[in-house]
């Protein structure tokens, strides 16, 4: 629906209620991610929202990072990954919350004649693959806001695009989650095909669905998540 794809919400509850090790939140979260972002950017090819321009160019960018993301997440204690993670969502909620009038808000759009900062749009890509394998919550999350409030689109075309992004950066993160035996098969699989559902309800709902409400909403629940992480970080020094 607003092309994150759903790591902000299954690492908490990975975290928070399952216990799993940041190792196994980020690695199965991650390849949730990977089947909702494969479900949604199927939707959203069908509707012609993707901007492709923009989605092979930032979907590229986002490789290297991919991949080392997913080998330094072995750093990360329970502690240490509960406090990051917890900032990270709220500086991206305080974020979004107060860009109430993004550049992005129009619904005018037309491939042949936008224009994006390409370097800058490739720059942030690199950061998100890594961001997103290293965290487990696919990237959407950063690359979003950023296509909307930074670079210009249209909320809809930003999270069509960011969902075609999200399906590459997370395909190699993955790989290499799987490699290090971070994925837990079973909850990856059950969970997954609920993803696989729900993005295809979710792009439905998303042509339909204000843009303002959506950041609104998005940023209400990224700022509780965020400060629940933050404040148990000191539970298990």
């Amino acid at each position: 629906m607003v092309g994150i794809g759903g790591g902000i919400i299954l690492i908490p509850i990975f975290v928070l209620i399952m216990n799993y090790t940041p190792q196994q939140a980020v690695g199965t979260s991650l390849t949730i991610v990977l089947l909702n972002a494969l479900s949604g950017t199927y939707a959203y090819i069908k509707q012609k929202k993707v901007y492709y321009d923009a989605a092979i160019k930032f979907a590229i960018a986002t490789i290297p990072g991919a991949f080392l993301g997913s080998y330094l997440v072995e750093y990360f204690t329970g502690a240490s990954f509960r406090l990051t993670f917890g900032v990270f969502l709220m500086f991206i909620a305080v974020l979004m919350f107060f860009r109430s009038s993004p550049k992005g808000a129009s619904t005018e759009f037309d491939k042949e004649t936008f224009q994006y900062n390409r370097t800058l749009g490739i720059l942030v890509s690199s950061c998100v693959g890594f961001l997103s394998s290293i965290l487990g919550i696919g990237g959407g999350v950063i690359h979003v806001p950023i296509m909307i409030y930074v670079l210009g689109f249209p909320t809809h075309v930003a999270t069509a695009t960011s969902h075609f992004v999200l399906a590459v950066s997370s395909l190699f993160g993955v790989t290499s989650h799987l490699i290090l035996g971070n994925v837990l098969l079973l909850p990856a699989v059950t969970i997954g095909l609920g993803a696989i559902a729900g993005a295809q309800f979710g792009a439905a709902l998303s042509l339909k669905t204000k843009s303002k409400s959506i950041i609104a909403l998005l940023s209400l629940a990224l700022f509780a998540l965020g400060l629940r992480l933050a404040l148990t970080a000191n539970h298990i020094i």
